[in-house]
């Protein structure tokens, strides 16, 4: 038989390993397409980004605007730029991809190729030359690979691929605008078959070259670089070039390049050290609770065989054995219904609800349906997932509201589907409006808006009040113990049970679980790089929901040993500290990696760091208190209550 470090290392490799196995089977919406020679190949242009600026790898904005946003003045398709199709998670991520005026013929070069004449006003120039200087970059996709740099990893010393090439540079405090593209297309050939030619990588290495009067000629080594002046009118002449290199690269592993980790170690290294404050964090918790709660439980129920009435009315009591102390104290009040019922229990089913839609979207990304070549999968599943598991977050919302006693069943039923998605919503239109403001391209559009509200009521709100339906009508969840009719004085507290110090001591652990990998995450999002470690966050995930649980039954153990039997918020909260310490991650990180010193730049992150931030609390919270009370119900049934 294997050895248990065996198995659970073939268990790791096993996951991490998914998405790459899955790659080899074509999935719907990405299969190849096979092209002869001289067959067009379509080049798309997606919105204009910031990226990391050059030298000091920070990043200055994070509004992106339309390609072919007029102030820009890049050359367009002679019957005008046409938009294409796109999924609803691609829109709400801010693509907005158009056709272009590039003509691409497979296995054809073409060296210097003119594309038009744009004359930039002082206006344009001061806008052009401020986004150098900010980093923005040019995004365009062929064959639904983004085209990108050729960088070299100077730690693992690989060659990879860097979505988008930059719209200029900056040399000695002077803006050189980039105005011919050298466009380097891998092809491969299936099979030794020239009918079917496959492109398989894309990279762009722009140049500036100023033609002047002259047709252009890339040939020559003569021309200065553009410089668009603020001070008048500059002509500059676009041009391009393409050229097409057979590759041994299959169509299957086109993405490797693009797919980089720049220190893998580190994921490794975070993934154990996460695993191993997991284990134990789980053996303290089992040996605090299972040897003293056997100890305890085996104390409380010889006690209550003990005090028997003999048959002269006097009490036979074991030597030794002392009156009820610590946790059982609390039977008649651990069951009480909380403060505010009404709203901890919508908290607790949207909880639900986001607990199995995350679960269910990192199961298909492991599967590899959410593969970067399938663009948007990923919001487009989480909105479809949460707006089908409305029936899931409407049923627990109404069985615990029901368990609390509460009576608002109506209120309940019509919150459930409307409290926290409103929230969300709301900030999300604000941030959107801002957006909006600034002409950027990120501004998700007023239709998609609607379609977003159409969504909600027409399909997300039923479910729920189905679900809520289905909740109110099951029976009660009957409590292991009675509740007295006077509620029990707590007294004070120590100081690490005081609500403030428990709550830090709990959410700061199932952060740890996740820090690391919440660093990549957040990187890929802000630098529009491309995350594909769905077996790290698989893992991730699950030692976050251990720790989350873990220690928040253990400070929920000591509270009641405290005879304090306000479990129910305390739990909820305690867990949900954990989002508390992703915004102030998301704050630190803002600090040392981003600069944004523009007011709109700045509102737009702390906007959605924050609206990430609540996502978690109630998601982390519903994970503390479900566990809690799993945790609760279990020892109060197993004593014996007269």
């Amino acid at each position: 038989m294997a050895s248990p470090s065996l198995s659970t290392a073939a268990l790791l490799s096993s996951l991490l390993v998914l998405p790459q196995l899955a790659s080899a089977f074509y999935l719907p919406g990405v299969a190849p397409t096979s092209y002869k020679k001289g067959d067009v190949v379509p080049v798309y242009v997606n919105t204009i980004k910031p990226v990391a600026a050059p030298g000091d790898q920070m990043l200055h904005s994070v509004v992106a605007y339309d390609y072919y946003l007029p102030i820009f003045k890049l050359c367009q398709p002679k019957d005008g730029p046409q938009p294409v199709s796109e999924s609803l998670g691609s829109i709400l991520f801010g693509d907005r991809i158009m056709t272009s005026p590039f003509e691409l013929k497979m296995a054809y070069n073409e060296t210097c190729k003119p594309l038009c004449d744009v004359q930039y006003s002082a206006g344009s120039a001061n806008f052009v030359n401020e986004k150098i200087d900010l980093g923005y970059s040019l995004n365009w996709l062929v064959d639904g690979l983004p085209a990108g740099q050729d960088i070299t990893d100077e730690i693992t010393n690989t060659d990879f691929y860097s979505p988008g090439f930059l719209l200029g540079e900056t040399i000695d405090d002077k803006q050189i605008f980039n105005n011919h593209y050298d466009i380097i297309i891998d092809y491969h050939e299936v099979g030794g078959n020239p009918d079917q030619l496959r492109v398989v990588g894309v990279v762009v290495q722009p140049r500036s070259l100023d033609y002047g009067d002259k047709e252009p000629d890339c040939a020559d080594k003569t021309y200065q670089p553009v410089h668009i002046s603020p001070d008048g009118e500059t002509v500059v002449k676009f041009s391009y070039g393409v050229y097409w290199i057979k590759s041994p690269t299959a169509w299957a592993t086109r993405w490797d390049k693009y797919l980089h980790v720049f220190d893998p170690k580190i994921h490794w290294f975070s993934l154990v050290n996460s695993a191993i404050i997991v284990v134990f964090l789980v053996m303290t918790v089992m040996s605090v609770l299972v040897r003293t709660l056997k100890k305890d439980i085996a104390r409380y129920n010889r006690l209550d065989s003990l005090n028997l009435e003999d048959l002269n009315g006097t009490s036979v009591v074991e030597d030794g054995v002392q009156e009820d102390s610590g946790w059982k104290l609390v039977h008649g009040d651990v069951f009480r219904t909380p403060s505010r019922p009404l709203l901890l229990s919508i908290f607790l089913g949207n909880g639900a609800q986001l607990f199995v839609m995350a679960g269910f979207t990192i199961c298909f990304a492991l599967l590899g349906f959410l593969s970067p070549s399938n663009r948007g999968a990923l919001g487009t599943i989480m909105v479809l997932l949460y707006t089908l598991l409305g029936f899931v977050g409407g049923y627990v919302s109404s069985r615990v509201y029901k368990s609390l006693d509460g009576e608002q069943w109506k209120l309940n039923i019509a919150l459930t589907p409307l409290l926290v998605p409103s929230i969300v919503f709301s900030v999300f239109f604000i941030l959107n409006l801002i957006l909006w403001a600034k002409s950027s391209a990120g501004a998700v559009p007023f239709t998609t808006m609607l379609v977003l509200v159409l969504i909600w009521f027409i399909i997300s709100v039923p479910l729920s009040g189905a679900g809520s339906w289905v909740g109110f009508k099951s029976p009660a969840i009957e409590p292991p113990v009675r509740t007295n009719q006077i509620p029990r004085q707590i007294p004070p507290p120590t100081t690490y049970l005081k609500p403030v110090p428990s709550m830090l001591l709990v959410g700061i652990l199932p952060f740890g679980a996740i820090f690391v990998e919440l660093y990549f995450i957040m990187s890929s999002i802000w630098f529009s790089k491309i995350y594909y470690m769905f077996g790290f966050l698989f893992l991730c995930y699950g030692l976050m929901i251990i720790t989350c649980a873990a220690v928040t039954v253990l400070m929920v153990y000591f509270l009641l040993c405290a005879e304090n039997y306000h479990w129910q918020w305390r739990s909820f909260l305690a867990a949900g500290t954990c989002a508390g310490y992703i915004f102030l991650n998301a704050m630190i990180y803002w600090v040392t990696k981003l600069s944004l010193g523009g007011f709109v730049g700045s509102i737009l992150y702390i906007g959605y760091s924050g609206l990430i931030s609540f996502l978690f609390f109630i998601l982390t919270g519903s994970i503390g208190y479900f566990s809690s009370w799993w945790f609760v119900r279990k020892i109060y049934g197993s004593i014996k209550i007269d």
